[in-house]
């Protein structure tokens, strides 16, 4: 048997894959070329996908022996599901490891955009420190209006961290009850509209499919208040990036944190090849960084084990765990 590893990993993950199968890997930092793990899958059994790999109907058709696809990821809009069950292969996540470390870095987003920490930083850089000075007046959590888009796993973490902050919550979701019982008294569940209008900071924690696909756009951005931060660590394309930075531009909001892009979204055929360049440049309000959200090492290696044991399973004729398709038990090895 063979499994392809497209992205580095850790050597535990490493040591139980080749425990049960002939292990070929990137050992790289930089991810492979489409061209070149569709050619390192032709012949392998099993795949542990990642988040630059995009694995559609001709790949899954260009790699006949293939029976699963590990993905070391909570969302998986970069793999064709649909195809993978006609082809009789499974298709697997792992839906809860990054739940907490993306909720930690929203707030983290939250806090730096708010209290302009970035900015702080670059100025002292550039110019020394020479004491207080009143500037960089900022928006902090205490008190403030947070309107969270999405209240599956994520979302309800992030609130559930909010909570701290004395913040008035409320919430949009798309799915009826969406609020569990311990989180009902302190989150108000309202339209979206009603949302954006009234927050201070809205958060995005939504997964992307053709409906969430620029929830936030040049119509969402003109209902939120002309001081209200946005943050995104979920997923790039709920955002319309070139809308946000014509936000700002004409001050119609105040600031914009990412953890993710619309360039990084694979399944899009018509993403973009970069950032707006004016999202990006010296003194735009924005914070990004560059998709860390379960970037924490004890995560990291967990997320990595879990998608292998998933692989394994499968490899040995069992419903493996994370499984989002049921293709049907696949044929021992």
């Amino acid at each position: 048997m063979r499994i392809v590893v497209t992205n580095q990993i850790f050597p535990e993950t490493h040591r139980l894959l080749s425990a049960n199968a002939e292990v070929i890997g990137n050992s790289e930092p930089e991810p492979w070329s489409p061209e070149l793990v569709r050619d390192k899958c032709r012949d392998a059994e099993a795949v542990m996908a990642f988040m630059p790999d995009r694995i559609d109907a001709p790949f899954i058709a260009a790699c006949p022996n293939l029976k699963v696809i590990g993905a070391a990821l909570k969302g998986y809009d970069n793999i064709d599901v649909t195809a993978a069950e006609r082809a009789g292969v499974w298709v697997t996540i792992v839906p809860d490891l990054l739940t907490v470390p993306t909720a930690e870095l929203a707030i983290g987003l939250m806090m730096g955009l708010g209290r302009h920490v970035l900015a702080g930083d670059r100025r002292i850089r550039a110019e020394g420190y020479h004491g207080w000075r009143p500037t960089l007046y900022g928006t902090g959590l205490d008190g403030a209006r947070v309107g969270i888009v999405g209240f599956g796993r994520v979302g309800q973490a992030i609130a559930e961290r909010l909570l701290g902050f004395r913040c008035h919550i409320s919430a949009y979701d798309m799915r009826p009850n969406s609020i569990p019982a311990h989180l009902a008294k302190a989150v108000d569940a309202i339209a979206l509209n009603d949302l954006l209008a009234q927050s201070d900071y809205v958060v995005l924690a939504l997964p992307l499919t053709e409906t969430t696909h620029h929830i936030i756009g040049t119509g969402a951005l003109a209902r939120m208040k002309p001081s209200a931060l946005l943050v995104n660590p979920a997923r790039g394309s709920l955002v319309d990036e070139r809308a946000v930075a014509d936000a700002l531009d004409a001050g119609r909001i105040a600031g914009y944190a990412a953890d993710v892009f619309e360039c990084e979204d694979w399944a899009r055929t018509d993403r973009p090849s970069g950032i707006d360049a004016r999202l990006t440049a010296p003194g735009a309000p924005t914070l990004f960084t560059p998709h860390i959200g379960s970037a924490v090492v004890d995560v990291r290696r967990k997320i990595e084990l879990s998608a292998a044991r998933s692989i394994i399973e499968a490899l040995a004729g069992r419903e493996p765990t994370g499984a989002v398709n049921n293709p049907g038990l696949p044929r021992t090895c």
